[in-house]
């Protein structure tokens, strides 16, 4: 029988990703990308005014190894282990906060010998945008059942009639393609979504936040034999927090770090030339200034344009069994969980365990198609199914992202902050004796959306979002919310006792100085 026909629009890691998960369930995919082939030496170049560092953590792993696990496994070596977070203040002095809370061995590797950094604290990992978008790419278009076409612009949808128009953006040719099953990947600003909503009661939400980013270059230093080398610990995501802004850095294969400003619009505003950028950086990031250059850090901020940040929210995502929407194109999210291509993987994840629970066929046997409605219900049933129980779960991530903004340029350096951490990790330690190791929840994420077991324990928030990708957001976001409320009457009565316990010291201390006081008379 022949094989039903989807189509991608959008050649991202999740568009791409999305593609070789219906391809290996046996559908015929077309991918459709308006800009040209990314692997082209042309495209390379203009690439680079990008940035090209991702952070990809469990939930990601988790995601590409349930649809390939070679292909997990390869991107991994690619990557460099970031252990934890370095903080930079502005005295110069340097505070490593590990996300392993005991520098322990990973178990993220005990059932996955083959995946790097085995023996490692457990961490997130830096990878070349490139690196992981063109492999991902090259495993799409080394497929027998996948096609990928660039240059290639989608301009509009007719759902109900299972067609979309593309236009040949080098000859201005225009057809109409038809499909049986399409997949939005196609990023903020997406194609499809506007599409969808002439066909379906879509809520949806954009806000621009206060702040923008500028991206900057960090060289390679020399070692004494000349060799390239890291001029700042290359495990560390370097954050430099300064209460209203921040300066983040991430490390790349070649040695250098991709550094990032967020700042309000207004402050980056004033740094309108190179006396005053370089007084602002001095006074803010002296030691990043040492390390970047002022001519590379000036010659950067003013060529290098400034983004904004976008945060969108899409309800639903599906239109009966013609479409969904995946990745940015159904919610966008600020980066300061780094969770933005992490949750977008997922989603493919997600809706490859619904098609398959929900039995989708690839063939184009009639035998399953309800031919009064011309729907396929199964079909249907999946994306109803994805629609339903995700978007708890985007709204919850899309809300803790803005709130790790304010602990990431704020929180990270406080005292309350610090103390409750510590506390964090104390709980943690005593309630939850055994790591999960992501080796172990791969098969069960594979053909189920998370784990049929309530985690157990007291689990850091951080800890939940980045390392457990078998807890979905909205379970973390709830337990969080309790573990919370508990931190803080914690910290409260630890205050009160401390007060109790200055007061009592203080009386002490008086009552002794009379004593003394009286015995002198």
């Amino acid at each position: 029988m022949s094989q039903r026909k989807a189509v991608v629009v959008g050649a991202g890691p999740v568009g791409c990703l999305a593609a070789l998960a219906l391809g290996k369930r046996g559908w015929s995919v077309d991918i459709y990308e308006g800009r040209p082939d990314l692997r082209l030496p042309s495209s390379k170049a203009a690439a680079q005014q990008r940035s090209i560092n991702l952070a990809i953590s469990h939930r990601g792993i988790a995601a590409m190894h349930a649809i390939d696990a070679a292909t997990a496994q390869r991107f991994l070596h690619s990557a460099i282990p970031m252990r934890g977070r370095m903080i930079h203040k502005q005295t110069g002095e340097l505070d490593s906060q590990l996300y392993d809370r005991d520098g322990q061995a990973s178990y993220f590797t005990t059932h996955l010998k083959d995946i790097a950094h085995a023996s490692k604290p457990l961490c997130i990992n830096s990878i070349d945008r490139a690196v992981l978008n063109e492999g991902l790419l090259e495993e799409a278009d080394a497929s027998p059942n996948i096609r990928v076409f660039f240059n290639h612009k989608v301009i509009s949808a007719d759902f109900d009639h299972k067609t979309i128009t593309v236009r040949d953006v080098l000859s201005s040719r225009e057809e109409d393609v038809n499909f049986d099953f399409c997949i939005g990947a196609d990023g903020s600003y997406s194609v499809i979504r506007r599409q969808m909503m002439r066909v379906v009661r879509m809520d949806y939400h954009q806000e621009y936040i206060r702040d923008e980013y500028v991206e900057l270059k960090m060289p390679a230093g020399r070692s004494s034999n000349g060799e390239p080398t890291f001029l700042l610990d290359p495990n560390h995501l370097h954050i430099w927090p300064r209460s209203s802004f921040m300066l983040i850095a991430l490390p790349n294969k070649d040695k250098t770090f991709t550094c990032t400003l967020f700042a309000p619009s207004a402050e980056l505003d004033r740094l309108n030339n190179a006396d005053t950028i370089l007084s602002w950086f001095k006074l803010y990031f002296p030691d990043a200034v040492r390390a970047i250059g002022e001519k590379i850090l000036v010659d950067d901020f003013l060529r290098n344009p400034r983004s904004a940040l976008v945060h969108t929210e899409s309800n639903p995502y599906h239109y009966e069994d013609r479409v969904i929407i995946l990745g940015d194109a159904a919610h966008s999210m600020v980066p300061f969980y780094g969770q933005g291509l992490n949750c977008g993987l997922e989603d493919v994840r997600i809706l490859s365990v619904l098609l398959a629970e929900e039995g989708v066929q690839s063939d184009n046997s009639l035998s399953y198609i309800d031919t009064k409605n011309a729907i396929d219900p199964a079909l249907a049933r999946a994306l109803e199914r994805y629609s339903a129980t995700r978007h708890d779960d985007l709204v919850a991530i899309c809300k803790l992202a803005m709130d790790n903004y304010v602990e990431m340029r704020h929180s990270v350096i406080t005292m309350p902050y610090l103390v409750k951490k510590t506390l964090d990790n104390v709980l943690y330690s005593l309630s939850s004796k055994t790591v999960v190791s992501l080796g172990a929840l791969a098969p069960i994420l594979s053909r189920s959306l998370y784990s049929p077991v309530e985690p157990s324990g007291w689990l850091p928030l951080y800890t939940m979002v980045t390392f457990r990708p078998d807890i979905s957001y909205a379970a973390v976001q709830k337990k969080a919310a309790r573990q919370g409320r508990i931190l803080t009457r914690l910290c409260g009565v630890g205050g009160t006792l401390l007060g109790a316990l200055g007061g009592y010291i203080t009386w002490s201390a008086w009552k002794a100085l009379m004593h003394c006081l009286s015995a002198t008379k």
